[in-house]
């Protein structure tokens, strides 16, 4: 190997999800310190799908590392298989390094996790629950705009947590190997239920957001409505179980301090006029 021949570790992070939540923050962070990320999207270039295996070789040609965010949910039928996959054809491109967004308390997850180990690769399992920026980015962005959360959620509290913090973990276990073996699992400071959530949106906004809990077969019609895949409904229901009540502190662990609190993500939400209709 000659002086200017790239090695595993110092070659660009493949960022499957390069558009979405979590994919977008880390793409962010790995371009600011210089590390050529490359955005895994069916817009990219060159374009990589899930759904399309024909599709991962070329996304992942000259790739050292991945942040793997498997599109829609680790807990969607079939979805432990193509990461398995995925992580094989990866490892096999010469990838050295895949850190996994996981899920908290999902059994598909964890099917997931095991496939990612199995693979050979030097991995960093990154759990997670509810993202802050769920209200703001993505399915629950309609609903607070027109004042009503509709979700079968009943009072059941969970760990929210703020997508920048996520991202901040992921690039600390793509960039550090230190992290390598590792599982993290991340929360918000304190526990919420969605009543919480409508009141602290209606604090930061200053409209009227309420919380209507409904049924899971409610929800279906709530999605159906929307144009929504209705396996969202029997996703949210485990989600929202009450399995995932309690805190965790991997923000703390890798980050050396405390997560971020939804007020403060609420109110600086609110100041770019997101939520005004």
């Amino acid at each position: 190997m000659t002086p200017d021949t790239p090695t595993a570790a110092t070659r660009p992070t493949l960022v499957t999800g390069g558009t979405g939540k979590t994919g977008r923050r880390v793409a962010e962070r790995l371009s600011l310190r210089g590390l050529r990320p490359r955005t895994g999207s069916r817009t990219g270039t060159p374009p990589f799908d899930w759904n399309a295996p024909a599709t991962w070789d070329a996304a992942l040609d000259g790739m050292g590392s991945v942040y793997l965010s498997y599109y829609p949910d680790l807990a969607f039928p079939g979805a432990a298989d193509t990461v398995g996959a995925f992580c094989r054809t990866a490892v096999a491109a010469g990838v050295r390094r895949i850190v996994l967004l996981s899920g908290i308390g999902e059994e598909g997850a964890r099917a997931a996790e095991d496939q990612l180990k199995a693979s050979g690769a030097e991995w960093t399992v990154v759990r997670s629950n509810w993202f802050d920026q769920n209200f703001s980015e993505c399915f629950f962005l309609p609903p607070v705009l027109a004042g009503e959360l509709a979700v079968p959620a009943a009072d059941t509290v969970a760990p929210f947590v703020d997508a920048d913090d996520v991202a901040d973990v992921a690039v600390a276990a793509l960039t550090d190997p230190a992290h390598t073996g590792r599982t993290y699992e991340l929360s918000g400071p304190r526990l919420l239920s969605f009543a919480d959530i409508a009141d602290e949106l209606s604090k930061a906004t200053g409209r009227t957001i309420t919380y209507r809990p409904v049924t899971v077969e409610e929800y279906r019609t709530v999605l159906k409505d929307a144009g929504q895949d209705q396996t969202y409904a029997d996703v949210f229901a485990v989600f929202l179980d009450g399995r995932n009540a309690h805190l965790v502190d991997g923000v703390q662990q890798v980050l050396g301090r405390a997560p971020r609190d939804f007020t403060d993500f609420a109110r600086e939400t609110a100041a770019t006029g997101v939520w005004t209709p």
